[in-house]
């Protein structure tokens, strides 16, 4: 892959308006990171479960200031990595190199707009009504790639349909980002029917977004490596990295404001980032910081900021060290996973104190189960009133439904991409909230 190709400022359904040239005191890219700042589903992250149930008095993550977070890193790796290919000569400084760090802001704010409400429950509780709840009956009324998408909901594949849909009554391309933008969000570009042979979990797009990530990857020059396979555009590995170091850097900081775990454990799992003998003078001034700061979630915040800092140094030189396979597709594997050995260990070691006693707290548990219930009794109720549109009570509620959700589209499959729309797109409070109603438990109040 090139860089002068890769790095594209033509905009996603706006081709035809597509010049070079621009009196904006904004860079291209940096017209997509407002775009996306000043969007409704990018407000909206932050009434969604990152993985605490939403703040009571103590004000945890939620999907928007993880994206927030996520954003901030990722530039850093970008500009890092920019600086770092001008000071090598792998990449001329006029190459438009330079605004890596503005693409890859921008893609981790978008990274997880596709997500449902309530974190991956509702991944798992859009899926299963298909795959072994009521909507298991529809299978036949869809092709094996549809069934696929609608039994294996990703959020991924969301996020770029999110991006590039013209929903009704709104423009062509979506948010008519521009195509390496839109590029970097992808980090399984592949369909969901190619799972089994990827052997991965997640894909990268829908049925219907299929020709649209075709066309993406063929103005990018973005190489085939298997029959509709493609190898990933080079800054996904960026966008994955600064996601990869926060969520697990900064749910270790949340469950420390939550008391899961306490300051002692806390400040061990970072400090384990740093080798003892090796890296002495920044342990000093670790030490000399928390002693001159007494607040223990002061002291943890700048510790986790060290950590955050050197992971992003780590990361960069990891893409460095691979550059050659990654530019020609055939490097595998996430840049966290291939840092220096003391980084690597203590990353793997926060992994699984997150996995055995984060993400099954008892409060983490409980709002994953209320999602699952929400969300899979919204889908039955949605789907059924799609499918069959002229009865009393599917008119009525379908008409619950936003107008831009086309919900009477040319197909089945289409009619229900258009209630996955709506739902997915919904906040934690909104779901509740319509669940409550339809389901009886509260009534509507006239305001």
């Amino acid at each position: 892959m090139d860089w002068i190709k890769l790095l594209s400022t033509k905009r996603f359904g706006q081709e035809d308006k597509h010049s070079p040239e621009s009196t904006d005191v904004r860079t291209q890219f940096q017209r997509d990171y407002d775009r996306l700042i000043f969007s409704s589903p990018f407000r909206r992250l932050q009434n969604k479960t990152q993985v605490f149930p939403l703040p009571g008095s103590i004000f945890v993550h939620n999907r928007l200031t993880h994206s927030l977070e996520v954003s901030s890193v990722g530039r850093s790796l970008g500009n890092l990595l920019a600086e770092k290919l001008i000071e090598k000569k792998k990449v001329d400084a006029d190459s438009g190199i330079k605004e890596i760090g503005s693409i890859v802001a921008a893609a981790c704010l978008a990274h997880d707009l596709g997500n449902p409400p309530f974190g991956h429950s509702g991944e798992k509780a859009l899926s299963h009504y298909f795959e072994k709840g009521e909507g298991a009956a529809l299978k036949d009324r869809f092709s094996d790639e549809e069934w696929f998408d609608l039994t294996n909901f990703e959020g991924n594949a969301n996020a770029l349909r999110l991006l590039t849909h013209a929903f009704k009554g709104r423009r062509k391309g979506g948010f008519a980002l521009t195509y390496s933008t839109i590029a970097s969000i992808v980090k399984y570009p592949w369909e969901s029917n190619k799972i089994p042979e990827v052997g991965k979990k997640k894909y990268g797009y829908f049925q219907v977004e299929k020709e649209s990530y075709f066309k993406i990857a063929k103005e990018l020059k973005i190489p085939e490596i298997g029959e509709g396979i493609y190898a990933r555009f080079p800054l996904v590995y960026l966008v994955e990295a600064a996601d990869d170091i926060c969520y697990q850097i900064m749910d270790i900081e949340d469950a420390h404001k939550l008391n899961i775990l306490s300051t002692a454990e806390t400040k061990e799992l970072l400090l384990n980032f740093y080798d003892s003998e090796k890296e002495k003078s920044s342990l000093d001034r670790i030490n000399e910081t928390c002693e001159e700061v007494t607040d223990t979630n002061e002291q943890i915040a700048f510790i986790r900021a060290s950590v955050i800092g050197k992971l992003v140094g780590e990361c960069v030189n990891v893409f460095l060290d691979n550059y050659d396979e990654i530019l020609s597709g055939t490097f595998n594997g996430a840049l966290i996973k291939e840092v220096e050995p003391t980084c690597k260990q203590a990353y793997k070691t926060c992994t699984g104190v997150a996995v055995q006693r984060i993400y099954r707290h008892r409060s983490v548990i409980e709002i994953e189960l209320a999602g699952y219930k929400i969300l899979g009794t919204l889908l039955e109720e949605f789907v059924s009133a799609v499918m069959e549109p002229d009865n009393f009570y599917s008119k009525n509620l379908l008409s619950l439904i936003p107008q831009q959700y086309d919900v009477s589209g040319e197909n089945d499959y289409k009619k229900i991409m258009s209630v996955l729309d709506f739902v997915s797109g919904m906040t934690d409070v909104f779901a509740l909230d319509l669940y409550r109603k339809i389901k009886g438990i509260e009534l509507p109040e006239i305001k």
